[in-house]
């Protein structure tokens, strides 16, 4: 093999090498994204509360540092001046625990009074989530799953 063709080689494999070593990288910093998201909203009733129940499943590539949850009506402030992440800085937070791999399952359960769902709209509300990974980048979904409030 010629010096000229051996160089070649070389500087291929050099070239291939830093995009696969790069592409790597990149995956590696891939922000929190949600699946299998859910909410269930139970009326209270008979003196007993009801209950709104979330879960979703949160992937990030660096782990799962933390999510929080807002539940809130389609007829609102928020359907005309959309939420940020610095609205759902002070919302409570769901709960997670590893799953496979890079994914935590998260969940969230709030108490419904009678008085709470007698003062609330009826209609669609959705679900808004803040995902933050352990390296610091976050993922906010305003609408990541819908319940209704009859």
């Amino acid at each position: 093999m010629s010096r000229r063709i051996a160089l070649s080689v070389v500087a291929g494999v050099v070239v291939l090498g830093g995009a696969g070593a790069f592409a790597l990288a990149y995956a590696g910093d891939q922000p929190p994204a949600f699946a299998h998201s859910t909410a269930r909203y139970t009326a209270p009733r008979a003196g007993h509360d009801g209950s709104l129940a979330f879960s979703t499943e949160v992937t990030a590539s660096s782990g799962v540092k933390s999510l929080k949850v807002l539940a809130w009506p389609q007829k609102s402030e928020f359907a005309k001046k959309p939420l940020t992440a610095k609205d759902m800085a002070g919302v409570e937070s769901a709960t997670c625990a590893p799953a496979e791999g890079d994914t935590a399952r998260c969940t969230y359960r709030a108490v419904v009074s009678a008085a709470d769902a007698a003062s609330s709209p009826h209609g669609t509300w959705h679900v808004a989530v803040l995902a933050t990974a352990e390296d610091g980048s976050t993922t906010l979904d305003t609408e990541v799953t819908d319940f209704t409030v009859g």
